[in-house]
């Protein structure tokens, strides 16, 4: 792992330095459970490593509750709608208060799959064809189209949550209705067979590429936080040439919806070893079954060290 070489700060007596860290967890997404154990898991962490930390279950009322809560600077745990899509980061744009991640315009870039994609594919990089599908779509002539499988995917959510993939005109049909009771936008994208990989980025680096085997169809929400079947390689199965094709890859599909500080890049590779851009998650989960902490520990990174440099990025901000 000689090319993962590369100086992160001292964590180890970090902590004065951050102030009081509000760690924003829960909301009221359909990734409520992940963010959850995220956050907890998050709060944890830095507590290890003696940040002063305030945990806070964010709610309905957020505007009043994230205003009347002390504290210096914000990790945010928070997943989908209302953590992820800039909300909270205008927030505390408008609070004055620095927080982890990307900011709030790249925030919203990334929560929406075909905002997303028309940037990656402005900017030369490939991502699998797609059509923007509703009820009244020929749902034959579009699965004929993408080449006879597809993805279907409602927009604006994270986790594969209302994903599903399809093989006929039928299916297509019931897989956008059940995407449509998550988002009012939905997709079929073009179903690329091969392995799927994810990369971590942190502060401008991307960190080993995760390989992904889920026993499941595909890494749906099971085989991400509950499964313990899904086989996961880090380092991957790819040759070192490759390897340092996805990790460029990762950080120019990054840094080309303007996101900073840290996130992950999912990522599929065909039968002709062409890597196709999937998604880009600027709040990834944090939990036990999570790649981010997976792939900083294949570099010798505990995860309260890594938690400790993610918190670095609102000081970098």
């Amino acid at each position: 792992m000689e090319q993962y070489q590369v100086s992160f700060r001292s964590f180890l007596a970090a902590g004065n330095s951050f102030g009081k860290v509000a760690v924003l967890y829960g909301g009221t997404s359909a990734e409520r459970e992940v963010s959850l154990r995220s956050g907890r898991a998050v709060a944890a962490g830095l507590r290890e490593q003696g940040v002063d930390v305030v945990e806070c279950d964010v709610n309905e009322n957020v505007v009043a509750q994230i205003a009347s809560l002390s504290f210096d600077r914000a990790f945010i745990a928070l997943h989908g709608t209302g953590g992820e899509d800039g909300r909270i980061q205008g927030l505390l744009d408008l609070l004055g208060k620095p927080y982890t991640g990307s900011r709030h315009a790249a925030s919203a870039v990334g929560m929406d799959k075909l905002t997303t994609k028309q940037i990656w594919l402005s900017d030369g990089l490939l991502t699998p064809q797609y059509k923007v599908v509703s009820q009244s779509s020929n749902f034959d002539e579009v699965m004929l189209e993408l080449g006879g499988e597809a993805f279907v995917k409602p927009v604006h959510e994270g986790s594969s949550i209302g994903m599903r993939c399809v093989a006929t005109g039928s299916e297509l049909e019931g897989a956008i209705t059940e995407a449509l009771q998550y988002d009012s936008v939905v997709l079929a994208e073009r179903r690329i067979n091969g392995p799927e990989f994810s990369v971590g980025v942190l502060n401008g680096f991307a960190l080993p590429p995760v390989g992904l085997q889920a026993s499941n169809a595909f890494y749906d929400y099971d085989a991400k936080y509950h499964s313990n079947d899904t086989v996961y390689q880090c380092p991957c199965d790819l040759s070192e040439e490759k390897i340092q094709q996805l990790r460029s890859l990762a950080l120019s599909a990054f840094q080309s919806v303007g996101c900073v500080g840290w996130g992950r890049v999912d990522v599929m590779q065909d039968e002709c070893g062409d890597f196709y851009l999937l998604e880009v998650n600027t709040v990834p989960g944090m939990t036990d079954h999570s790649l981010v902490p997976m792939a900083a520990k294949a570099i010798g990174m505990s995860f309260s060290e890594l938690v400790c440099e993610i918190l670095y990025t609102s000081v970098d901000a």
